[in-house]
């Protein structure tokens, strides 16, 4: 595996950066938080996912190094490719919280999250095109 497929993060990252801009519009929009909650996921299951594929493949990082998720993002920010494993994790850890529980304080919270997972998600993306 030589190169990444970069297009689908890509494209996922746009969709997610729309709807948080169309939720500002209209802030109290449950429909609309509920669509940033859900691009939220896709976007963070398609990074982590990248970013597994990368070490794996590319940087050939034995699978032993990153058996979970945070040994994937601690070894993902030790080789300086996202900036901190703290705040990937946490953002896993709020999209997962989905999974479990989705009342309006669980949907709060993952909507905060998810306007913080942007900046990264698009740092991800960048970090990916100046390295494949």
């Amino acid at each position: 595996m030589s190169s990444l497929n970069l297009e689908p993060l890509e494209k996922a990252i746009e969709q997610l950066k729309s709807g948080i801009k169309q939720s500002h519009a209209d802030p109290h929009n449950e429909l609309l938080r509920d669509g940033v909650i859900q691009r939220f996921e896709y976007t963070m299951d398609l990074g982590w996912k990248l970013l597994q594929r990368y070490l794996k493949h590319i940087v050939q990082i034995d699978e032993s190094a990153i058996r979970t998720k945070n040994d994937l993002f601690r070894e993902a920010a030790r080789l300086g490719i996202i900036s901190s494993a703290e705040a990937w994790i946490g953002h896993y850890e709020a999209r997962n919280e989905t999974s479990h529980s989705y009342d309006s304080e669980t949907a709060r919270r993952v909507f905060e999250r998810a306007k913080l997972f942007l900046p990264d998600a698009s740092r991800l993306l960048e970090t990916f095109k100046d390295v494949t």
